[in-house]
C-alpha cells in the first residue's frame, strides 16, 4: 500500500462546496455550518440538491442521480477548492457508481471531507482517484457545530496541516501495544464490510493502518462485520489498528472484549479510544497518508502534512 496524492491546503477566501451524498440535511444545521465556514474566511457554496428529500425513501437526500450530479459538479468546478460533506446517514453506496470518475480524475485533486456513510466515498476516492481524503467532521454535523475541538482540528488540517502532523488521542490506550508503520485507511466498520465484493473495492488492508469506528450497532453486529472481514482475508497483512468511537454500541465491557477477541489475534498494535468518528470533539484523520502508529503513546505521526 502506497501513500496517496495529497491535495493542496486551503487559503483564506477559498471557495468550498457543500454536498449531501447520503442522508437529508436539516436546513437550520446547514445554515449554522455555513456560518462557521464563513467565520474561517471561506466562501461556502451549497450544491443544488443538498436540501432535497427522496419522494419515497425519506432517509435519502433526494435521488441518487441528483446527489451524484452535485458531487461531480462540485468536484469538476475549477472555482471550487474543496468539497465538504454536509452529513452522513445512508446513500453514498447508491450513487458512487453513477459518478464519472474519469472526469473527476481529470479535474485534479482537492480536499474532500466527511465520515460515517462517507466511508464508501473515501474508499472510492482512494481506489479510483488515488487521492488522500480527510475523515473528519461534516458541515451540518452536530459535533462540528457545537464542539470547538472538532472545529479547530479540522481547520488546522485544512489551513496549516504541518501543525497537526502528530495526532494524539487524549484517552488512547493500547489494546495491543507496540509500533507500526503503514498507510492510513478505514472509516465506518459497517461500510467497510459492505464494500467487500463491490466494483473497484480494495482487495485488502495489507500494509495499512486501519481506522475503525461505528455508531448504534449491537455487539453481535460488530462481531459479524469483523468476522466477515477476517473470513474474507481482508485484514491479512494489516500493519496496525486504530479504534475510534463506538457511540451507542453498548455494553462497553462486551464491546472491548469483542474487539480484543476479533483483532487481538492479528499480532499487530491496536489502540483504543483514539477520538475519531461519532464522538464529541472528533479528530480529523487523513486517509492515504504514510504514518507511524505508537499504540502505547496513543499517537499517529504522519510522515508529511496531510495537505501540500
Amino acid at each position: 500500500m502506497r501513500p496517496l496524492l495529497r491535495p493542496s491546503r486551503l487559503a483564506p477566501g477559498a471557495r468550498v462546496a457543500v454536498v449531501a451524498p447520503s442522508g437529508p440535511v436539516p436546513e437550520e444545521r446547514l445554515q449554522a455550518g455555513l456560518d462557521v465556514l464563513r467565520g474561517w474566511d471561506l466562501d461556502p457554496v451549497v450544491a443544488p440538491h443538498v436540501l432535497d428529500r427522496h419522494g419515497t425513501f425519506d432517509y435519502l437526500a433526494g435521488t441518487d442521480a441528483g446527489r451524484a450530479a452535485d458531487l461531480q459538479a462540485a468536484w469538476c468546478d475549477p472555482a471550487v477548492d474543496a468539497v465538504l460533506c454536509a452529513r452522513g446517514g445512508y446513500g453514498a453506496q447508491r450513487m458512487v457508481d453513477l459518478l464519472d470518475w474519469e472526469a473527476m480524475r481529470a479535474a485534479g485533486p482537492k480536499p474532500f471531507v466527511g465520515f460515517s456513510d462517507i466511508t464508501a466515498l473515501h474508499e472510492a476516492f482512494a481506489r479510483r482517484l488515488g487521492l488522500l481524503t480527510l475523515h473528519g467532521p461534516m458541515a451540518a454535523g452536530v459535533d462540528f457545530l457545537k464542539n470547538a475541538r472538532a472545529q479547530e482540528h479540522l481547520r488546522a488540517t485544512l489551513f496549516a496541516p504541518e501543525t497537526v502532523r502528530v495526532i494524539t488521542a487524549d484517552a488512547g490506550t493500547p489494546l495491543v501495544g507496540g509500533r507500526a508503520r503503514g498507510v492510513t485507511l478505514g472509516g465506518c466498520l459497517a461500510l467497510l464490510a459492505a464494500e467487500l465484493g463491490a466494483p473497484h473495492a480494495r482487495p485488502s488492508a495489507r500494509g495499512g493502518l486501519l481506522c475503525l469506528e461505528d455508531v448504534g450497532e449491537e455487539p453481535y453486529r460488530l462481531d459479524r462485520y469483523l468476522t466477515q472481514l477476517l473470513r474474507a482475508g481482508w485484514l491479512e497483512g494489516v500493519g496496525g489498528v486504530l479504534l475510534g468511537s463506538w457511540e451507542e454500541c453498548e455494553p462497553a465491557a462486551v464491546l472491548r472484549a469483542l474487539l480484543a477477541d476479533r483483532l487481538g489475534g492479528l499480532g499487530v498494535p491496536v489502540v483504543e479510544d483514539f477520538g475519531f468518528g461519532h464522538c464529541a470533539g472528533a479528530l480529523t484523520i487523513p486517509f492515504g497518508a504514510a504514518a507511524e502508529l505508537d499504540a502505547d503513546a496513543g499517537t499517529l505521526t504522519l510522515d508529511e502534512p496531510a495537505l501540500r
